[in-house]
């Protein structure tokens, strides 16, 4: 993957939103996965599946709280993609997986949260 997930091309440098920490959340991560991926090296990777099971189990409690006023159907898929990734990451942590599908699953989100299309 060429990609590169530039943080500062998202956001303004004065004014953050929600979406803006939210998106800069998951691009330093992705980053951090991608660069894992590449280098091949075990603690890189492992730090950075910790980092992505930790940001996901934030969005996941976020979802949950009774506050959260996204429609029902969005909360519901943006859980499945929560726990499908924590599981994935622990896969990652036991030494047994690669990062990529976290990979584009992050990307989506970052897609998302621009408003692009997801293809």
């Amino acid at each position: 993957m060429q990609t590169q997930y530039n943080v500062g091309n998202f956001g303004s440098e004065h004014v953050r939103t929600a979406k803006d920490s939210e998106y800069r959340a998951f691009s330093h991560i992705t980053q951090k996965l991608t660069n894992a991926g590449k280098s091949g090296d075990t603690r890189a990777m492992i730090e950075a599946a910790a980092a992505n099971n930790e940001l996901w189990t934030t969005l996941a409690a976020d979802l949950a709280h009774p506050g959260n006023k996204l429609p029902p159907e969005v909360k519901a898929g943006l859980l499945s993609l929560a726990f499908f990734s924590i599981k994935q990451g622990r896969r990652i942590l036991q030494g047994g997986s690669s990062p990529d599908a976290l990979i584009d699953i992050n990307v989506k989100i970052m897609k998302g949260l621009r408003g692009e299309g997801i293809s």
